[in-house]
């Protein structure tokens, strides 16, 4: 593995739009934007990143990354179809504290930067997150999505150059 992916999912692959036009999926259990999936599957093509999950969706997975849920069972087909895979999931350095006030931005540069250091063949890699995670080394190689519009093409174009 060289490129690496760290994903988060809501704010990424969803929005606010999203969930504001979409009230049936939602429902459903979907909570995925199908055009999401592709602008991820052009970078993955791009640059041959592997996706490392570092969202609480990674909850949702068990340890062999099958799904534990039905949201969790439709990212992995949406990203089947898509030909991508969730290689691995980042560590979980959450507290009770954190999980009770949902402040998971606090944690979440320290998770990816332990993943880093417990995966040193890594030679590039790139966040993708709606959320400041508090971090200057990580700020240098997150792409920060808008979460009412989720992943863009030019959030595309700024993790290709990150990766590259």
């Amino acid at each position: 593995m060289s490129k690496v992916l760290f994903l988060d999912i809501d704010g990424v692959l969803n929005s606010n739009f999203w969930y504001d036009s979409h009230q049936t999926e939602i429902s459903d259990g979907t909570l995925i934007d199908e055009e999401k999936i592709k602008l991820l599957a052009l970078l993955v093509k791009e640059t041959g990143a592997e996706i490392i999950l570092h969202s609480g969706w990674r909850f949702w997975f068990d340890a062999e990354l099958k799904p534990l849920c039905a949201e969790a069972a439709k990212l992995a087909e949406l990203l089947v179809k898509e030909n991508l895979h969730i290689g691995g999931v980042t560590p979980d350095l959450t507290t009770e504290e954190i999980r009770k006030t949902k402040k998971f931005s606090l944690v979440k540069a320290d998770e990816i930067l332990l993943w880093l250091s417990l995966h040193n063949i890594t030679t590039g890699w790139v966040v993708l997150d709606d959320l400041d995670l508090h971090n200057d080394q990580i700020r240098r190689h997150q792409v920060k999505t808008d979460p009412t519009t989720g992943l863009t093409p030019e959030d595309i174009k700024r993790a290709v150059k990150i990766l590259t």
